[in-house]
């Protein structure tokens, strides 16, 4: 990302650039940097954007060649693409010979490294991952953004923050802006405010009836469940967050056996730090054999709805019947 600003700041440009990885909205404002340094909006004849796999990679070539019309550089913005999945080999074999006056910038989801595309582009360009950031960095960019409002907050209140929100710096923004505007009157914001202002995460909701579901509160968590459902939460959905949570009991079992640490674990399990402590609670009321019974009755029910044997509803109902019983598989 530092490569870029300077680029920026330099008005020394690479001729292609890769920005991907999942956290959106980073990559979004790197993107919105580099079209807004290579391109003056409004100018239709000097910049091309592209969406999508149908995107013809010849296209891409025969416009590249083409001189910008009274500008330095022609700007072709490609976004999810999938070439750097795919092969798109004449793509990748031209990437060695953009002229000067061309700057691509791919901004993908996916990308395969072994790909001949994410290749060339290391030998010819820039390339930034955004990865999810992890919860000191978060609390300090957060910190930042609240100082420049004159605003503090309690420490209290920001754990509850991160706890109801996650770590989406795009869902984080527009939470921490509706604080910030509920607490116009006052320099510090406190634990109610949040608890007042910030709804509580999908993923969050999961955590609560997958603790409901372990400590055999079979009426709870089936509420709990009825609620996402009412919020439109699509029950495979729903499936599918159980079971990564369950993935992620396994997993941390297995860390804990091994004398990690939690930030070691947090960072082996792809977790938030704070999120280690809540869930080793729920994993120690789970043996692993009966963490691999839910799992494996989980892709069973799974395999019922998509070949039509099965109600969706009904099989994440089941699972969840099946889970509450988790005891009885010590």
């Amino acid at each position: 990302m530092r490569t870029i600003d300077e680029d920026i700041k330099n008005g020394t440009f690479k001729t292609v650039y890769l920005l991907y990885g999942e956290e959106a909205y980073l990559k979004k404002q790197y993107k919105d940097k580099l079209r807004s340094a290579l391109w003056q909006e409004g100018d239709t004849m000097n910049a091309a954007f592209y969406q999508g796999k149908d995107t013809n990679p010849k296209e891409l070539i025969d416009l590249a060649e083409t001189m910008p019309f009274f500008a330095d550089h022609r700007l072709i913005l490609v976004e999810d693409s999938g070439f750097f999945k795919s092969g798109a080999e004449e793509l990748a074999e031209y990437m060695e010979h953009i002229p000067d006056t061309t700057t691509f910038v791919f901004c993908e989801s996916d990308v395969d490294k072994r790909s001949r595309m994410y290749k060339a582009v290391k030998n010819s360009g820039k390339i930034v991952e955004f990865a999810a950031q992890n919860q000191e960095l978060l609390t300090r960019w957060l910190l930042g953004r609240l100082k420049r409002e004159n605003k503090n907050i309690t420490k209290a209140a920001m754990q509850e923050f991160f706890d109801r929100v996650g770590t989406d710096m795009g869902t984080l923004d527009r939470e921490m802006e509706k604080l910030i505007c509920y607490c116009m009157d006052r320099d510090v914001i406190e634990l109610p405010d949040v608890e007042a202002i910030c709804p509580q995460a999908v993923t969050n909701r999961i955590f609560d009836m997958v603790s409901a579901i372990v400590e055999c509160r079979r009426k709870d968590a089936l509420e709990m469940y009825y609620d996402l459902l009412a919020l439109k939460e699509p029950p495979l959905r729903i499936l599918f967050l159980i079971t990564r949570q369950y993935n992620i009991l396994m997993q941390l079992k297995d860390l804990r056996r091994k004398g990690m640490n939690n930030s070691a674990m947090a960072k082996a399990a792809g977790i938030p730090p704070f999120a280690v402590s809540r869930s080793l609670g729920q994993a120690s009321r789970l043996s692993i054999g009966s963490i691999e019974h839910i799992l494996s009755y989980s892709v069973e029910m799974e395999e019922a709805v998509k070949t039509g044997q099965m109600n969706e509803q009904i099989a994440v109902e089941m699972v969840i019947m099946e889970a509450s019983r988790e005891r009885e598989y010590k």
